[in-house]
């Protein structure tokens, strides 16, 4: 009798409190990103107190809705990977530009829009992701991974230029959050290793508290439990003018969708077909930013933390994802849980985050690996791409003196690279060699096979010519 057909570990279930570990893990690490994006929102806009609680709740609850949608997959919305949404990065930004200029109900109209956008478009781009090969996914995974360190990186500095920028107690404390990771990954085996990036951000933040810089008291204040209100800022406005900076995003955003759809698989070890399965992440970020827009939320992306995360612990289940998934809804519910972990320090966040954002360069630097680096196009495509995308990230405000809407575009890192690369990608793999057939000189006949000697047969004309083409592997093109 043939055997059932092994299930993948990206479909396998896990004990529960198993899989409540490793989603508490993913929660942790990811955690910082909706807190601070809220609280940027509202110093940005001079929210009430009330509103910042509201949105808190609203983006913890959204988060874990989405995580739980991306990783179940119903009805083709969600990839079924272990994904976790969250806002934050570009679409705040835009956000709060948005409400600067034309009001936050039109910023709120605008997150709905384009989640609708998402989905009018999402059939023309599917189409164009076979110009995303491994080399363009690769090269702008690498640019994300890049970003999330810096990110990383600033929580435990700060920004250059502001007080307390490079302050040792803070340098201190993401160093030894970092030194906590690897010393617990170097002792531990099993459970426990893979559990690693969550023990270290515990011990940076009890590290933390016996310095005196974690103040964990205001966890037990105010009421118990917080239900997020629908429409907090006011019906909301409609205005496609106003929309046009996010639904620009949106087109890097489906690219960069694409990519973390594609790591995401290569991280689980599951084959995944980007024109198949990119479009079902993509409407989960549809979906749940839509939703999220009556909530007065920014767009829901997925994140490219908790990849890191799976390639870290070699935890491959979805279900552990979907769990993350419960308890961001829960902690959304479950006012004093999000005071305790507000209350982590910034740099014992960024440590962790630093971990986990390498191993994203990693995994693109790995994926570029394949797309044949000893092709001089391949490394020249590779270098010019990585080179503009980095632009922007290493030398903020580079585009500072250009028109706002051409800088939407190009302040963003991976919406450069990705459109570099893919359009090299073109112009070098698509378009140049079919010009070369059609103006190209007609190839000279094959030549006589010499006569043999000393007995050794001659090597056959195709033999010849294969030789001289695998000799010549690295020479450039004619």
């Amino acid at each position: 009798m043939s055997s059932p057909k092994a299930r993948h570990p990206v479909d396998e279930y896990r004990p529960l409190h198993r899989m409540l570990l490793f989603g508490l893990q993913h929660v942790l690490v990811m955690a910082a990103t909706p807190i601070s994006s809220v609280f940027l929102v509202s110093a940005t806009l001079d929210l009430s107190t009330g509103i910042t609680v509201n949105l808190l709740s609203a983006a913890f609850v959204l988060s874990g809705l989405g995580s739980v949608l991306q990783s179940l997959g119903p009805w083709k919305v969600g990839a079924r990977l272990p994904f976790v949404m969250l806002p934050g990065g570009a679409p705040v930004v835009l956000f709060m530009a948005i409400a600067q200029q034309h009001g936050l109900r039109t910023a709120t109209g605008a997150v709905i829009i384009t989640g609708v956008f998402y989905l009018l478009v999402l059939p023309v781009f599917s189409r164009l992701i076979r110009f995303f090969p491994a080399l363009v996914i690769g090269t702008m995974i690498i640019i994300v991974g890049v970003n999330l360190v810096k990110v990383g990186a600033l929580l435990v500095t700060g920004a250059p230029g502001t007080p307390g920028f490079g302050d040792p107690g803070d340098l201190l404390l993401g160093l030894a959050t970092i030194g906590f990771t690897v010393a617990f990954y170097w002792l531990f085996t099993g459970v426990l290793r893979q559990l690693a990036v969550m023990l270290g951000l515990v011990a940076g933040a009890l590290l933390a508290f016996f310095m005196g810089t974690a103040d964990f008291a205001g966890a037990t204040e105010g009421g118990l439990v917080h239900v997020p209100q629908a429409l907090p800022f006011g019906v909301p406005e409609f205005s496609l003018l106003a929309s046009l900076p996010l639904l620009l995003y949106s087109l890097a955003s489906m690219a960069e969708a694409t990519g973390q759809t594609v790591i995401n698989g290569e991280a689980v070890g599951k084959d995944v077909d980007a024109r198949r399965d990119a479009p079902k992440t993509i409407r989960g970020d549809a979906v749940v930013s839509f939703a999220g827009g009556f909530f007065g939320l920014p767009l829901m992306v997925t994140s490219g933390e908790n990849i890191g995360i799976v390639r870290v612990t070699d935890v491959r289940s979805r279900f552990v994802t979907v769990a993350a998934g419960v308890l961001l809804v829960l902690i959304g519910f479950f006012a004093p849980i999000t005071a305790l972990i507000n209350a982590v320090p910034s740099a014992v966040v960024g440590g962790t985050a630093m971990v986990v954002f390498g191993v994203i360069v990693v995994l693109g630097v790995q994926m570029i690996g394949r797309a044949d680096l000893d092709d001089h196009t391949t490394t020249f495509i590779c270098a010019v791409a990585v080179a503009l995308g980095l632009l922007p990230i290493l030398v903020p405000g580079a585009y500072a003196t250009f028109p706002p809407n051409a800088r939407i575009l190009l302040e963003s890192g991976v919406a450069v690279g990705a459109f570099t690369a893919a359009v090299l990608n073109i112009l070098f793999n698509h378009v140049r060699p079919a010009l070369g057939r059609r103006f190209g000189r007609r190839a000279p006949a094959p030549a006589a096979a010499p006569a043999a000697e000393d007995g050794v047969p001659p090597v056959p004309p195709q033999a010849s010519a294969r030789s001289r083409a695998e000799g010549t592997r690295d020479a450039p093109n004619p």
